[in-house]
């Protein structure tokens, strides 16, 4: 038996008023969701579900009601609100950087860092990270990371550079199959016009780095911002020793690592790991 649909609170959740405000434009030029989905090229369940506030308006979705409504940025500006909704308050700073910043480099010990991820990736990590979470807020948190991702695919995006740990193409988070589709999600970007991507090897040293996530952003004025973020704690910080102090930790670390060659051969090793045989017979 289907769930009646809870009663909307716009006045305190964005996710609401985007839900009330898609409802409400759409009624007025009198659009059906059947016709609304074959519009927007999105579900008639995805739309239904944004307008009761069960689901969340993943990109670009904001931007084709915009055009399809005609209503400027309103769309664009609710989703900005949503995602401020599910975004961890110490990392505001740094995405607003990562939204100006001409170069991006990260380095991430354990894990795929988050503009990296896919979809299934990111939801097994924050469902085996937030064990307290409910369904709707997971789908907050990945919907949040999805947007992120858009500044990979501008007319003129920054110079991004990832170091990975080996550690994180051998760690199956969820499972085989989401780790095979995480692996060949990276062979596209190891080395492109605007992407660089090394892996960082068990038998590279140790490093001050190891422990944590750290990003460096690099603004148009060509100063640095660096995030630091490990287990329960994140930080930004631009003092300009602690910044330069990082930056030759990082650039250390990009010597040491493997070349792009190098790092896409072995995750196309660690890829045929996660790749399941086929069946004898077959």
């Amino acid at each position: 038996m289907t769930q009646p649909s809870r009663d909307l609170e716009p006045v305190h959740s964005a996710r609401d008023l985007y839900g009330v405000e898609l409802r409400r434009q759409r009624r007025l030029i009198g659009l059906s969701l059947d016709r609304m989905s074959d519009i927007v090229n999105y579900s008639k369940t995805h739309l239904h579900g944004v307008e009761t506030g069960e689901r969340l308006p993943l990109p670009p979705l904001s931007e084709k009601l915009d055009v399809a409504f005609g209503t400027g940025e309103l769309f664009q500006g609710l989703w900005g609100a949503v995602k401020r909704e599910y975004t961890p308050r110490r990392f505001d700073h740094c995405l607003e950087l990562e939204a100006r910043a001409v170069r991006i480099q990260e380095f991430g010990a354990s894990l795929i860092p988050g503009l990296l991820q896919t979809e299934a990736y990111m939801r097994a990590l924050f469902t085996a990270g937030e064990p307290g979470m409910n369904s709707r807020e997971i789908d907050g948190l990945v919907a949040d990371r999805l947007g992120r991702q858009e500044i990979l695919r501008r007319d003129c995006p920054p110079d991004f550079w990832w170091i990975i740990g080996e550690a994180a193409l051998r760690q199956a988070v969820g499972g085989p199959t989401v780790m095979s589709g995480q692996l060949a999600a990276l062979l596209p970007l190891v080395n492109t016009g605007h992407t660089t991507i090394q892996v960082s090897p068990f038998e590279a040293d140790a490093c001050a780095l190891m422990s944590g996530t750290l990003i460096l952003l690099t603004l148009p004025d060509n100063s640095i911002t660096m995030y630091q973020e490990g287990a329960g704690y994140g930080e930004s910080i631009d003092d300009r020793e602690a910044v330069t102090r990082h930056v030759r930790e990082y650039d250390l670390k990009k010597a040491c690592a493997l070349s792009p060659l190098e790092s896409a051969a072995l995750i196309e090793t660690m890829l045929e790991k996660y790749e399941p045989c086929e069946s004898p017979g077959t």
